[in-house]
């Protein structure tokens, strides 16, 4: 019947969908083998006379990998203290390389270990930020490096006291660098000059983030993690991958911002807004393994005079990518698109008011749970004309299947004929055969945009319901080989990257309460339905249940919350309105 296969349809592109593209790209598209370059050529301004050829600053020799308390011992160092970061700036290249997160933990153990954020170079996993200046090439002037040494009479960086670091050239140029931070995770770096000889000087500021190493990433192609930035007033995204075949990326912008982000967390240089800069994504192999760099540097350069002092300011931005903190940066700092660093997606103009929504009401309540809860209800209301029309029509279908079954003992061998007189049947009994299709479709993109912010947004990271879930962004902890939680022994939700058999085995194992739940659910609503005359559309229906049910086992705990809540309204709904048409009869 056309009102089965429209059902039938929509699920099946649904699924295909949502769990299609993530494998698809892992399994048929591997990352290609890297092009290493270390070199850049900007386009010089009229101010620069010309292009620039230019080398992207010398990042400090690592012989081998040190721990990361030995890295840290290398260099003396100011401390960075905040409520929300702990850590360290090296006055070893006046870099910041040392950043842990005080308000994220690695588990929802509270006693588990603190998120860290960069590290500094020499340890595995090198990750920080550093900045300076460059001159013209051919121009032979002292400029501080990688491995200058700064001086400082700080003791330490917080919100409510700026460091300011000095380095001498020893031929009359004396250099400053400022560090300021916010009550969050905003730095502020001020790099000013003094010329203290007898000829003007040409700077050209730059700052940038340097990743050693292939960070580790989880794989989902709706996630974007790596080098990404905003210039000219467009979002670019380069995955590591990407980065790596191309060897270099370059753009030209009038401010912006560039980094790297992961599924929570960013880490960008953003300079002056109205700055024209020369921005490059490059990966670098010099030192014998990948390293990654987003990098800008000012299309023109400052001119010091003798006697004179210039300044370049930028901002960096290291910590969680917290919706409405990155907004109110995006306003206060001018910074454009900032607040994109979130990875809403395609439909980021649906996913990101429905996150608004679900934030909204969890301030109101106080648990994402019931947040997630209160949204299915409000989608139920808005839906409710709607689902009203369809259930009306699926109980007239239901009221239909004797002379349906008639109709198909008549037309047994004529299947034209059986299809016009299906047709005149509905349009007799004034029934419209796809009505019923018509909520399923509207709730799909509800469904993705959920999933979306369950999957993005770190308020939702490791935010309790009640009970065992006291992490709606993962799936739920039980399962049936721990029996649903008694036994003390967890259990592997991905082992995807064993193959597909390997995946079906964990989406068995990982068969837990609220998938059986949702699964039980779902099959109850499907009851109440008009069953198919056709055999094999019914076998293939009464299969659906058992085929959501393990394959939303895998998926975030609050998106299996909200499917059976959501099917739990609508049992409710049209069980009222079956009990509300008996009584008018």
């Amino acid at each position: 019947m056309l009102d089965q296969k429209n059902v039938i349809l929509a699920v099946v592109l649904s699924a295909i969908i949502l769990f299609g593209s993530q494998y698809i790209i892992a399994r048929f598209f591997p990352p290609p083998h890297p092009v290493a370059t270390t070199t850049m050529t900007t386009s010089g301004s009229a101010a620069t006379g010309g292009a620039v050829e230019s080398t992207i600053p010398a990042a400090p020799a690592v012989p081998a990998f040190k721990t990361r308390d030995a890295a840290l011992a290398d260099s003396p160092r100011i401390e960075i203290r905040s409520d929300r970061l702990i850590g360290s700036i090296s006055l070893k290249g006046g870099r910041l390389d040392d950043l842990t997160l005080a308000s994220y933990h690695e588990t929802v153990d509270p006693k588990s270990p603190l998120i860290k954020l960069l590290n500094p170079p020499g340890a595995e996993g090198a990750y920080y930020s550093d900045f300076g200046w460059q001159t013209d090439s051919g121009v032979t002037i002292k400029l501080p490096g990688a491995d200058s040494l700064w001086t400082t009479k700080d003791a330490a960086l917080s919100p409510d006291h700026p460091v300011t670091l000095t380095w001498n050239n020893g031929q009359g140029l004396t250099f400053t660098r400022q560090f300021a931070l916010d009550q969050n995770y905003m730095f502020t770096v001020t790099d000013g000059v003094t010329n203290a000889g007898t000829a003007p000087i040409k700077l050209y500021p730059y700052g940038r983030v340097r990743r050693v190493g292939t960070p580790k990433t989880l794989g989902y192609s709706v996630i974007h993690e790596g080098l990404l930035g905003v210039f000219g007033g467009s979002l670019k995204e380069v995955t590591y991958s990407g980065i790596a075949k191309s060897g270099t990326d370059s753009f030209d912008s009038t401010g912006g911002w560039l980094g790297f982000t992961d599924k929570y967390w960013l880490v960008a240089v953003i300079p002056g807004q109205d700055t024209p800069v020369s921005v490059e994504f490059a990966d670098d192999k010099s030192s014998g393994i990948d390293a990654y760099l987003a990098y800008f540097r000012t299309a023109a350069p400052l001119t010091v005079g003798p006697g004179a002092s210039a300044s370049s300011a930028m901002h960096i931005f290291a910590g969680a990518k917290l919706v409405h903190l990155l907004d109110q940066y995006r306003d206060q700092l001018q910074i454009p698109l900032f607040e994109r660093a979130v990875d809403f997606g395609w439909f980021w103009f649906l996913t990101e008011p429905l996150f608004f929504v679900m934030d909204f009401l969890y301030r109101v309540i106080g648990n994402f749970g019931f947040a997630i809860l209160a949204l299915t209800i409000c989608v139920r209301l808005l839906l409710f004309p709607l689902a009203n029309k369809s259930f009306r029509a699926m109980n007239k279908m239901k009221g239909l299947q004797p002379q349906m079954v008639q109709l198909r003992e008549r037309f047994k061998d004529d299947k034209q004929g059986l299809n016009q007189a299906m047709m005149e049947l509905y349009k007799r009994e004034k029934v419209n055969p796809a009505a019923g299709c018509l909520p399923i479709l509207v709730q799909i993109p509800v469904f993705f945009c959920l999933y979306k912010t369950l999957l993005v947004t770190i308020e939702m990271r490791q935010a309790p319901f009640f009970g065992w879930i006291r992490d709606l962004s993962a799936p739920d902890p039980t399962s049936w080989v721990n029996l649903f939680g008694l036994l003390p022994w967890s259990v592997p939700h991905d082992l995807t990257m064993l193959g597909p058999v390997a995946g079906l085995a964990a989406s068995v194992l990982s068969l837990g309460v609220w998938p059986i739940i949702m699964g039980t659910t779902m099959f109850l609503q499907q009851k109440l339905n008009p069953a198919p005359p056709d055999p094999v559309q019914a076998r293939i229906f009464m299969l659906l249940p058992i085929v959501f049910t393990f394959t939303l086992a895998r998926f975030p705990a609050g998106l299996v919350i909200y499917w059976a809540w959501n099917n739990l309204l609508s049992i409710t709904q049209q069980r009222y309105l079956m009990w509300q048409g008996k009584k008018n009869t």
